[in-house]
C-alpha cells in the first residue's frame, strides 16, 4: 500500500518510520519542527466576509504574531457555505504550521450536526491550538422597529407573525445560533437570512430591509452608539461594562412569563485556533505560546476591553476539551431547535 504525502509527515511526527528523500515531499518534513519554523509567511483563513467579530479578533492577533514571529500572518477571508468551503480547504492542506484557520462555535460545535455528510470531521481533521477570545452576543435591533427591549420585541412580534426577518453571518455563525435558541426559549418566529458574513447582514440591516440580529459587540458598538441600531438584551448572564443599560435575556425571563425556563440562557462567540491534524506537536505548542504572548500586548488587551472580550490563550489540551463540552451543549440545541441548513 503507497503512504501519501500527508501520512508520511503525520507518520514521521509520530516517530514511525522514516521520509527517504525530502525530494518526495514538496512541503518537506524537515520544515516542520519549530526549530526553523517559521521560514514564510502564514496563512490565517477566516470562514467569514470581511467586517465581522471573527475578522477583528483574527487581524488583531494575526498582527501580533508576525511582529513575534517575523513572518507575515495574513488574514484570507472565505465566507459562504456555513465555513464549511473554508474548512474543506484548511482540512487538505498540508499540516506544517503554514495554514491556520479560525474555528469557532459554529465550525466547531455546531456544524458536525447540521452538516454531517460536510466532506471532512472536525474531531479528526484538525487539531486545536488555543482559544483567542469570547465575545458577548448583543441582541439588537432597527430602530423603526416599535420595541424598545427584549420583552416589546417578543411581543410585538408574536402579534404579526412571519413578517419580520433576521440577519446572520451565515448559516451555523454565532449570530444564527445565539437567534434560534432566543426563538427556541421565547416561541417567536421570526425568518432566518443568511449573509456572506457579519458586514454585508448588517448593510441590510442598518438599511431596514432585515429588521433584528445578534451578532458580537465589536461588529455592532458603533451602531448602537449612533443609535442606528438599538439593543435590546445581551446573551451573557450578567450585563457588560459597555452597554450597562441593556439586560441579560435571562433577566427577561420573568416578564416574559417565563420564569426558570430561560434562567439559565447564555450565548457568547469564541473564537480559536486551529490547524490541520498532523501538524507537529512542537509547531503547535509553539502557535499556542506565541498566541498567549499575543494576546497579552497592548493592542489586543485594549482592544478586546473596549470590546468586552475575554481573551484565551489555554493549552491545546484544554481547548480540546472546551470543544467537546461546547459540542455536547449545541447538539442539544439544535435537536430542539431543529436549526437546519438554510
Amino acid at each position: 500500500m503507497q503512504t501519501t504525502r500527508r501520512q508520511a509527515i503525520v507518520l514521521a511526527s509520530a516517530g514511525i518510520g522514516t521520509i527517504a528523500s525530502p525530494s518526495l515531499i514538496p512541503y518537506g518534513f524537515a520544515q516542520s519542527s519549530s526549530a526553523n519554523w517559521p521560514h514564510k509567511s502564514i496563512r490565517f483563513v477566516v470562514p467569514f466576509a470581511p467586517g465581522g467579530t471573527s475578522e477583528i479578533v483574527a487581524r488583531s492577533v494575526a498582527v501580533e504574531l508576525g511582529k513575534q514571529l517575523g513572518q507575515a500572518v495574513y488574514i484570507e477571508n472565505k465566507g459562504g457555505g456555513g465555513g464549511v468551503p473554508a474548512m474543506l480547504d484548511v482540512a487538505h492542506a498540508p499540516p506544517d504550521g503554514y495554514t491556520l484557520i479560525l474555528g469557532n462555535v459554529g465550525s466547531l460545535a455546531v456544524n458536525p450536526f447540521i452538516y454531517p455528510n460536510s466532506g471532512y470531521d472536525v474531531n479528526k481533521d484538525f487539531a486545536p491550538v488555543t482559544l483567542l477570545a469570547k465575545v458577548p452576543n448583543v441582541f439588537v435591533i432597527h430602530p423603526d422597529v416599535p420595541a424598545k427591549n427584549l420583552v416589546e420585541f417578543v411581543a410585538y412580534v408574536k402579534k404579526n407573525p412571519g413578517k419580520f426577518n433576521y440577519g446572520s453571518a451565515g448559516n451555523a455563525s454565532a449570530g444564527h445560533l445565539s437567534m434560534e435558541y432566543l426563538k427556541l426559549v421565547t416561541g417567536m418566529f421570526i425568518t432566518h437570512i443568511p449573509y456572506r458574513g457579519t458586514g454585508p447582514q448588517l448593510t441590510d440591516l442598518l438599511a431596514g430591509r432585515t429588521q433584528a440580529s445578534s451578532a458580537g459587540l465589536p461588529a455592532l458598538s458603533a451602531h448602537i452608539k449612533s443609535g442606528k441600531l438599538r439593543a435590546i438584551a445581551v446573551g451573557t448572564q450578567q450585563r457588560i461594562p459597555a452597554l450597562p443599560d441593556v439586560p441579560t435575556v435571562a433577566e427577561s425571563g420573568p416578564a416574559l412569563g417565563l420564569g426558570k425556563s430561560i434562567a439559565h440562557f447564555e450565548t457568547s462567540q469564541w473564537y480559536g485556533i486551529m490547524v490541520p491534524t498532523g501538524t507537529p506537536k512542537d509547531i503547535i505548542n509553539r502557535l499556542q505560546e506565541e498566541s498567549l504572548k499575543a494576546l497579552k500586548a497592548s493592542s489586543v488587551t485594549e482592544r478586546f476591553a473596549n470590546d468586552n472580550a475575554v481573551s484565551g490563550g489555554m493549552p491545546s489540551e484544554e481547548f480540546g476539551k472546551f470543544i467537546a463540552s461546547e459540542q455536547r451543549i449545541w447538539k442539544d440545541i439544535v435537536t430542539r431547535a431543529k436549526i437546519r441548513p438554510d
